[in-house]
């Protein structure tokens, strides 16, 4: 049996076409006083706040949390629960939670549950690897720097 690359591995079969299509991310942030008792962050999937649109109560974390290099967002192999968003300051809070993984060259979030612009439910979204870094790292600097 020959040997295939890491590559090749990671990336699967070059032969076996991608069944969903890939998304955008656009990361902003809400500039906090006076508008908000804090600053935290919107994700847009597709020009759509998924973070809202999964709980209208929901507030993101804040980007220094979210964005940070080697962060939550930031994918691995090996997938990851990730908390975006939480849906009230106090004691127990319930949080807004996504599955975040690299598998070859796309970044895969699932576990999501908003509507999308047709109103059906969206329950994955995948990104390219560089779209979604650069857009991560873009996000850190401004946002942050």
């Amino acid at each position: 049996m020959p040997r295939r690359s890491p590559h090749e591995l990671r990336a699967g079969r070059p032969d076996v076409p991608n069944p969903a299509p890939t998304s955008t991310l656009l990361v902003s942030r809400c500039p906090g006083a006076p508008l908000c008792t804090a600053v935290h962050t919107y994700l847009f999937v597709d020009g759509l706040d998924m973070i809202s649109r999964s709980d209208s109560r929901a507030v993101g974390l804040p980007p220094s949390h979210l964005l940070r290099p080697g962060g939550p967002l930031y994918p691995t192999e090996t997938p990851r629960t990730v908390s975006v968003a939480h849906t009230s300051p106090g004691p127990a809070p319930d949080e807004l939670r996504i599955r975040v993984h690299l598998r070859g060259d796309t970044v895969v979030w699932t576990d999501l549950t908003y509507p999308g612009p047709d109103d059906e439910p969206v329950e994955e979204a995948r990104f390219h690897l560089g779209q979604y870094t650069a857009e991560i790292q873009r996000a850190f600097l401004v946002l942050l720097g």
